[in-house]
């Protein structure tokens, strides 16, 4: 790799523009390049975000529409690209599965053919299919193969519960782990406030009704596809996570955050991605830990396996 910050977003759709404008936002890059199937939609956005670089508080950063041939020199690669659910669909990413599978053996074809150095951040969905399929059916690192998976799960359970108390949600403490959808789940027993364990907050707030675990965990999941129905798809929190990623490579952070990798027999489980917590820093993955869960978390942490493992036998990926 070299000092330059360029970073290559496939998929220039509603998500890889957000991402690409987060990007912009946070001053992550000195270069942002995207390729999309529709080369008109991708010079569009990278020239409508390019404008913005005049503002004076904006940094100059190059924006330009690229193709597969940028990534030899790319310090990270984002990864976007496939459809997404839709307005009045099943509201299961897994469906996804089988056509998304093809278009990332697709996209990981020309990226090996030119890098096996770029940091790859995976958000197409199903996320946890996706990295899989990336990590495995190519002889790419797989510390530098990291799916945004849970992040977003986390910054919502975290903003959901942080409402109920009317406290910063940057102070709520703990991880949504498993599957980036319907089966994942809270961590209940790493969950807390500043430091307050999470069973004590309704005394220290003065909450007259105690806290539900499953009304948040019910809550968690389907704010998801309110949010797809009203507006039309999800992109704001994604790029946030993709970003939050983004900068803890930069700046070699080591930082832990929950993020979708290929298990390694954590919790007894293999061959199926989920998200756990993980270091991360320059290098990509630095470590996975297997935090200590409870038994019906451990259940959890199964079920989602089975759920994610049996999306891939149904899309015919080992």
């Amino acid at each position: 790799m070299n000092n330059r910050r360029k970073i290559v977003v496939i998929g220039a759709s509603n998500v890889g523009s957000a991402v690409a404008n987060k990007i912009a936002d946070f001053q992550l890059a000195t270069e942002v390049v995207l390729i999309d199937l529709n080369e008109d939609k991708a010079w569009g956005e990278a020239k409508d975000s390019s404008h913005a670089t005049s503002c004076v508080y904006s940094t100059n950063i190059k924006f330009h529409l690229g193709d597969y041939e940028d990534c030899k020199d790319a310090n990270i690669i984002v990864i976007t690209a496939g459809p997404s659910i839709r307005p009045g669909e099943t509201p299961d990413r897994l469906k996804l599965a089988g056509t998304n599978a093809k278009i990332m053996s697709s996209v990981m074809g020309e990226i090996v053919k030119r890098t096996k150095e770029a940091m790859i951040i995976m958000i197409t969905n199903p996320l946890d299919v996706a990295t899989y399929v990336v990590s495995t059916q190519f002889d790419y690192p797989r510390n530098l193969i990291l799916g945004t998976g849970t992040m977003l799960e986390t910054y919502r359970f975290r903003r959901i519960l942080a409402d109920k108390y009317q406290v910063d949600p940057k102070n709520i403490n703990g991880y949504v782990l498993g599957e980036h959808g319907n089966s994942a789940f809270v961590a209940w027993s790493t969950t807390g406030c500043a430091g307050f364990p999470i069973d004590d907050l309704d005394e220290y707030f003065h909450r007259t009704e105690k806290l539900s675990h499953e009304a948040v965990e019910q809550e968690l999941v389907q704010v998801a596809y309110d949010v797809i129905n009203k507006k039309g798809f999800t992109n704001t929190g994604i790029a946030m996570a993709a970003c939050r990623f983004i900068k803890s490579v930069l700046y070699d952070e080591h930082t832990i955050l929950p993020c979708s990798a290929v298990l390694e027999g954590e919790y007894g489980i293999k061959d199926v991605a989920l998200s756990i917590p993980r270091m991360v820093c320059a290098d990509g993955i630095m470590r996975s830990f297997e935090v200590h869960l409870t038994d019906d978390e451990l259940e959890k942490m199964h079920k989602a396996a089975q759920s994610v493992r049996s999306a891939l036998d149904g899309a015919g990926i080992k």
